[in-house]
């Protein structure tokens, strides 16, 4: 009895000296944090239930037994924004992000506190994040929108808007307001005014009301008001020094017998413009338009050369937007008549159809078709291979880049056309380069716009009258590059000055078709609305 009381003894011992070790092992930290997880967990079935007081005192001592304790600062600042302290917030969610650099929920709310503050500049970069990984955590496409609206980046808004969810009826009226807002500035107010309906629809008494009343019959008013009549008038003076479009020197005798006439003369320039848009109906819009050009050679030797042009057409437009990206389809047709010095030159039907998608503040991209038909009036040659009655068509692409809110422009495009003509001497098919921009000084608005363009064209048939001591025997090939400089300055009461360079390049594998030709001009504009 005695040797087994020693050994119950001695086990006993064993197990008692065993739990001393492992308390002394497991240490008064662990038993704090311990303590403190359970100060977290009943601090977390009274923030449940909205008893914040009581929750900042189990948090208060969860922190006063474990200063790091991550979840017990979130927590913390949990209860400050719900009793609408951002300020003390902010300072828990900051040592807690600290503590957990990474951790999603710390980092939505801490930026919530800085958007609730208003400080904007700190809030987006970690609602950007959250954005980016969850779009659809509560609220956060509002946040991320309304900030990206302060910046003007409403394309950006109304795709935040349009992607995040919200449980909070005052958040949903909220984004449905500002993003009817985008849409107005983007240039869709029917689209806005759905918008702002909906934001009324959606909490009908609420302090938002009255301004969202106010704003839905101020855009359906400005539509109805807007401007549908627009006038142009350009009026100034030109020296042309290749008017008769000579060509360049060669061995080509053909080429230098027509060098001998007379090509260069100063003169004057006239255009004049009207659209007016005879329909709109929602995001349908029609308009008419009118155009005259006139040019006159001082030298009258080149009087011949006289331009005019009358253009009309009409055209037809759809405004819209998908995915957050506004869009516009149209078409249009136009007819120009043509003279030289009074006289029947030609005359042009055209068919075009285009869609332009405005894929943020800062990219664009319109793909267009034509159809264009030619036919040369009065024409003289007795030689069917000669005329140049014909048929084009085309189709492209240009991106445009857009900077500072479209002060400045970048512009690259690509177009594919075929020329298909009665006369076999000018049938041909094509590629054109487009590239160009505008940038705005920092001075009076003035801009400063350059275009460069190159088309490549490739006959389809040998010349049949070209190079003259040996027809058929080579197939045209051209390439023309294009310049334009415009240097533009607006003045009051609606004028503006420009000084503009048109320089054209054309180089051709016969040398009747190989010439330059540069063109400068002063002209003064006239703008008009009502």
């Amino acid at each position: 009895m005695k040797r087994r009381g020693m050994l119950l003894f001695s086990a006993g011992g064993f197990a008692l000296s065993a739990m001393l070790l492992l308390t002394l092992w497991v240490g008064p930290s662990s038993a704090q944090q311990s303590e403190a997880d359970v100060f977290v967990a009943q601090a977390i079935l009274a923030y449940d239930d909205k008893r914040y007081p009581e929750t900042l005192g189990f948090l208060t001592k969860a922190l006063e037994l474990d200063p790091n304790n991550v979840e017990a600062l979130y927590y913390t600042g949990l209860v400050h924004l719900a009793q609408r302290k951002p300020d003390l917030a902010v300072k828990t969610l900051q040592q807690a992000l600290k503590l957990a650099p990474t951790h999603f929920a710390i980092r939505f709310q801490l930026g919530v506190a800085y958007f609730t503050l208003e400080r904007y500049d700190q809030a987006e970069p970690l609602l950007r994040e959250v954005f980016t990984e969850r779009p659809l955590t509560d609220n956060v496409g509002y946040y991320v929108g309304f900030m990206r609206f302060r910046q003007k980046d409403y394309q950006g808004a109304l795709k935040a808007f349009n992607t995040g969810a919200s449980s909070d009826p005052t958040i949903q009226q909220l984004t449905r307001f500002y993003a009817g807002l985008a849409l107005g500035i983007l240039g869709l107010p029917e689209r806005a005014a759905a918008e702002v309906e909906e934001a009324l629809r959606i909490l009908p008494a609420s302090p938002l009301t009255g301004p969202a009343e106010r704003i839905r019959e101020t855009i359906v008013a400005a539509r109805a008001r807007e401007r549908r009549l627009r006038a142009e008038v350009r009026l100034g003076g030109f020296y042309d020094d290749n008017v008769s479009v000579n060509p360049r020197p060669s061995n080509d005798p053909t080429a230098e017998s027509l060098r001998t006439r007379m090509n260069r003369t100063p003169g004057e320039i006239a255009s004049a413009r009207i659209d007016y848009s005879w329909l709109r109906n929602g995001p349908w819009e029609a308009t008419a338009t009118y155009s005259f050009f006139q040019t006159l050679n001082n030298n009258h030797n080149l009087s011949f050369f006289n331009i005019q042009d009358h253009l009309g057409g009409l055209g037809g437009y759809y405004r819209g937007a998908v995915a957050s990206l506004p869009y516009q389809l149209g078409v249009q047709y136009t007819y120009d008549y043509l003279t030289l010095n009074d006289a029947a030159f030609l005359h042009r039907h055209t068919g075009t159809v285009f869609g332009t998608l405005v894929e943020d503040t800062m990219n664009l991209t319109t793909v267009v078709g034509r159809l264009q038909i030619k036919e040369f009036l009065n024409d003289s040659t007795s030689l069917p291979q000669e005329v140049r009655d014909a048929k084009n068509w085309m189709a492209g692409l240009t991106h445009v880049f857009r900077f500072e809110r479209d002060k400045h422009l970048l512009r690259i495009g690509y177009q594919f056309d075929i020329e298909d003509a009665l006369g076999s001497n000018y049938s041909y098919s094509g590629h054109r380069i487009l590239t160009g921009g505008q940038y705005t000084l920092p001075w009076g608005e003035t801009r400063l716009r350059y275009d460069y363009e190159v088309h490549r064209r490739f006959y389809s048939n040998p010349n049949s009258i070209l190079p003259v001591a040996t027809p058929n025997t080579l197939r045209r090939e051209d390439t023309e590059q294009f310049h334009y400089v415009r240097l533009e300055k607006p003045l009051p009461n609606n004028l503006t000055l420009s000084a503009e360079y048109q320089g054209t390049l054309s180089r051709s594998n016969l040398a009747v078709f190989d010439f330059d030709r540069n063109v400068f001009s002063l002209i003064r504009m006239l703008t008009r609305f009502s």
